[in-house]
């Protein structure tokens, strides 16, 4: 099992950047594809990005395409969102998220996929 704490979520003008955390305690972590998922207030959650185990493939919505890059870093147990350009629109809960991958693949687009989630962090992008 591995569990989840997000951080560096905050109040952020259009256009400008945040750089989100995740640290994952256990020590399996790199035998996890890891993600990020949003929640916008009255929407359902949102696929953002996503990192397979060994980091060497991604994926990413494509409304966040060309704007946010997903890394980790497995000797730190971490993951990492980097926003730019952020708008309007990207305020919302971002949750970081996870599940077992036996191999390295690609990795999951589907929230349902993740097991193991993060309690959140808001981000808020004023206009």
């Amino acid at each position: 099992q591995v569990q989840l704490v997000e951080s560096g979520g905050g109040l952020v003008q259009a256009g400008g950047s945040l750089r989100l955390s995740c640290a994952a305690s256990g020590r399996t972590f790199s035998t996890y594809d890891m993600g990020w998922v949003r929640q916008a207030p009255g929407k359902e959650r949102e696929f953002v990005a996503a990192i397979s185990r060994s980091g060497g493939n991604t994926d990413y919505a494509r409304s966040v395409k060309d704007r946010f890059s997903i890394s980790r870093d497995n000797a730190k147990n971490s993951v990492y969102l980097q926003m730019s350009s952020l708008k309007p629109e990207d305020t919302a809960v971002y949750y970081c998220a996870g599940y077992w991958a036996p191999t390295t693949g690609v990795p999951a687009t589907a929230a349902r996929r993740y097991n193991y989630w993060g309690q959140g962090t808001q981000v808020t992008v004023s206009s």
